[in-house]
């Protein structure tokens, strides 16, 4: 469960958490928390440089403003662990926190020079997480439900919570497929329902394809022993509150919703540690600023912006991979 969209991959996050030891989960679903590569993993930690962009805001029922992000900065990590768990039932915990910089070019009409100014936002959640093995028309199903808070350092902002089932139609070697719901209960949550869906399918000589909607699809190709190349796009969202925004005394939410799409490249480095680099365009179809307790129809200020180069470098911690000869 990550900062961005952190539970549309809530069945690949419930197995690999619950996976402590091989009678915790079923059979099936051990076969996939053993990846070599999981999507979920215990500890992450990671930067992203972004060289700018330009963007075109407004606020609601207001006139259009240029203005351009210099550079943007973002450093942070999670921790996913449970500390219980049982034949049927796993009870376990997230944390996360991310640190964001950035530089603000913003002009209009009036101004003869544009004015540049320095933002540093902090921004950290937690979850109580309780997930559930059962059975549904003879397969697999994985119940889950979260207790969701966040904040930033002047301390927590709102209590949040989510559902899911996810009925798995196949497990095996070579292909994995789930469906599922993943419910919000949140008045902030745009869609309070969405449908998810993940196909992982291994073909010959290492290639795979890999989808978890709605978060991304990636083609993968395993090289180099304990290497792996993705090319795809995956959706992610950057959050962090303001306050003193436009002069009120109001808790503020800025919501972004990002589209990163190019290469990963995943190494092995043994003893259950994973290195990343991802490279390529970021889109930003939509930010968002609104109280922190309205729904994002309800913003103050909206922007969209041009696509945009981006690197992000991390070091993962996953001890239930697999070293594949």
């Amino acid at each position: 469960m990550k900062k961005n969209l952190m539970m549309l991959g809530s069945f690949a996050l419930a197995c690999s958490s619950s996976a402590q030891t091989k009678d915790s989960i079923p059979q099936k679903v051990q076969a996939i928390v053993a990846d070599k590569f999981p999507a979920a993993r215990v500890l992450n930690l990671s930067y992203e440089y972004n060289g700018g962009y330009k963007y075109s805001s407004n606020q609601k029922e207001g006139a259009s403003n240029p203005g351009k992000i210099s550079s943007f900065h973002q450093a942070g990590g999670s921790l996913n662990v449970n500390f219980l768990n049982r034949r049927n039932w796993a009870l376990g915990t997230s944390l996360g926190y991310q640190y964001t910089a950035l530089d603000v070019q913003e002009s209009d009409f009036s101004m003869q020079q544009p004015k540049i100014h320095t933002e540093n936002f902090h921004y950290h959640y937690e979850s109580l997480n309780f997930s559930y093995f059962s059975k549904l028309f003879g397969k697999m199903a994985i119940y889950s439900a979260s207790i969701m808070t966040d904040g930033s350092e002047k301390g927590l902002e709102r209590v949040r919570g989510m559902l899911t089932g996810t009925l798995v139609l196949k497990a095996t070697r070579d292909v994995q497929m789930t469906i599922g719901l993943l419910g919000f209960v949140d008045p902030a949550a745009i869609i309070p329902l969405v449908p998810t869906f993940t196909y992982k399918q291994q073909y010959r000589d290492g290639w795979m394809v890999d989808v978890l909607l709605p978060k991304g699809a990636y083609v993968r190709k395993t090289m180099l022993r304990n290497g792996r190349l993705s090319l795809g796009s995956d959706l992610n969202t950057t959050i962090f509150y303001l306050y003193d925004f436009l002069g009120s005394d109001k808790v503020y939410t800025l919501s972004q919703m990002e589209i990163n799409s190019g290469l990963t490249y995943e190494h092995h480095l043994g003893r259950s540690f994973i290195a990343t680099v991802k490279s390529g365009m970021k889109a930003i179809p939509r930010s968002r600023i609104f109280e922190k307790n309205e729904k994002q129809n309800n913003y103050v200020w909206e922007a969209t912006a041009d696509p945009s180069f981006y690197v992000n470098v991390g070091l993962s911690f996953n001890p239930f991979a697999k070293k594949r000869r």
